[in-house]
């Protein structure tokens, strides 16, 4: 099949465009290495569950009947929200946020016993899901147990009183030029290891600390589970180099909203992915979404923020070279805002077969292993088309395994042309498993896509 170029060589024209006068430190990134994650991280759909508005009762015992649910969906890494106790002192709201944590060992008790948690953990690891838990390690509440006992740990502001950041008025900044809090962060991560048997951690604006601390947590951590799994909050890849499996992709993110707003088109997403290919390690693992906790309630859903092309965008990043994230609520097509700071319960209708559609999806990354993480080699490689502003056409492929995406992205009907038969002999289409007819011509509806494996 005749193709355009792979990823690889774009990214060097990209690169030469942007950066021809920078130097090549961030070259050391791209060297490829011998396998870093642990084996269940490569085909991994991992989902973010947000405790307090995910039932009515907003426990972990009520959850737990949601899990077996959870698997069949096809989920395999369950990553909480915080579930440390809440500050009071300047608290947002009645219930206040998550990440403002008083006390990193003790269970917040609006969710449950850390009994109930252990518990939760128990089950997901019986149904084959890992989880792992929002670590807030930037920042605690301004009541925290260490504001009394260890008020040398914090920063200060020009008054002598607790710093804050942006508008998080109701935290208190760590300093971690203090080895002591340093020590005492770690050994409360390694708390959550040793009493609930978790699996890894989310790691809440990692790029705000030192680098060389998670260094140290990560080994630490590791020394009691080898294969732990560290997703961190940020797009800084020295993070990516030893220390942290994932990161977020939020520039891609970002992006696509963009495309389906009108503002950009399928280029603006390609120089996107080259920039994070020629950016980060070669093992470092994307995790693509089109909503998340944040994203959800500050600037809308991603019905709201994407309109018609929300299902084209969320079938997307499953096909691209990295780690799909759910967020609570979207397997059902849930379309609210939820509350941040208060109680709000999300309704678990699905009126138009969102549930069927993500299984589907999570279906087709489990058995094609051409969607594996990058670091298995499932080379993303473009196809020509004639169009290439508004569809976006490539393939993944590993062995024997093949899966061929085109995407149009655009509110318009899009005729498009290939230079070779598309997708060729022996595929089948995705989702109906129908047998594949090859044409060098399509027309492709607004927002619509087409997937074809062997």
């Amino acid at each position: 099949m005749s193709r355009i170029f792979n990823i690889q060589y774009f990214l060097l024209i990209a690169v030469a465009l942007l950066i021809s006068c920078g130097d090549s430190s961030s070259s050391g990134y791209k060297k490829k290495t011998e396998s870093v994650h642990p084996e269940w991280v490569y085909d991994a759909v991992i989902y973010e569950v947000n405790t307090r508005q995910f039932t009515p009762e907003g426990t972990f015992n009520a959850l737990t009947e949601h899990l077996p649910r959870l698997q069949e969906l096809g989920v395999d890494i369950l990553w909480f929200m915080p579930i440390q106790t809440i500050g009071e002192e300047d608290r947002k709201g009645t219930l206040g946020s998550y990440y403002s944590i008083k006390n990193y060992t003790e269970i917040n008790s609006e969710f449950g016993t850390l009994d109930d948690f252990k518990s939760v953990v128990s089950v997901a690891h019986n149904l084959g899901m890992k989880v792992v838990l929002d670590w807030v390690a930037n920042h605690t509440s301004r009541d925290a147990v260490w504001v009394e006992e260890h008020p040398e740990w914090y920063v200060r502001d020009s008054l002598g009183g607790l710093a804050v950041r942006y508008d998080w008025t109701d935290i208190a900044q760590l300093d971690y030029s203090n080895d002591e809090l340093r020590s005492e962060m770690i050994s409360s991560m390694m708390f959550w290891i040793n009493e609930t048997d978790i699996d890894g951690f989310r790691c809440d604006v990692a790029y705000e600390l030192p680098t060389d601390f998670w260094v140290v947590a990560s080994d630490s951590l590791k020394s009691l589970k080898s294969d732990i799994f560290l997703l961190a909050e940020a797009e800084k890849p020295e993070l990516n180099e030893t220390v942290f499996n994932a990161f977020y992709a939020w520039d891609f993110h970002h992006t696509m909203n963009s495309v389906a707003q009108g503002k950009s088109n399928v280029d603006s997403l390609r120089l996107s992915l080259s920039n994070m290919i020629s950016s980060f390690p070669s093992h470092a693992i994307p995790m693509f979404f089109t909503s998340n906790h944040d994203e959800n309630s500050w600037n809308g859903t991603e019905f709201e923020r994407m309109g018609e092309a929300a299902e084209a965008f969320a079938a997307l990043i499953y096909v691209m070279p990295g780690m799909p994230l759910i967020y609570s609520g979207q397997e059902v097509g849930f379309d609210n805002r939820l509350e941040f700071f208060e109680k709000d319960t999300i309704d678990w209708t699905d009126t138009d077969s969102f549930t069927d559609f993500y299984a589907e999806l999570s279906n087709l990354k489990e058995h094609n292993p051409a969607l594996q993480s990058q670091e298995k080699d499932g080379e993303m490689v473009e196809i020509t088309n004639s169009n290439p502003s508004s569809v976006w056409s490539f393939s993944r492929k590993y062995g024997d395994n093949e899966v061929i995406s085109v995407f149009n992205l655009t509110d318009q009907e899009v005729d498009v042309t290939f230079n070779e038969q598309v997708p060729g002999r022996d595929y089948y289409t995705f989702p109906d498993s129908n047998k594949a007819e090859s044409v060098k011509e399509m027309t492709l509806s607004p927002w619509s896509y087409k997937i074809y494996y062997k």
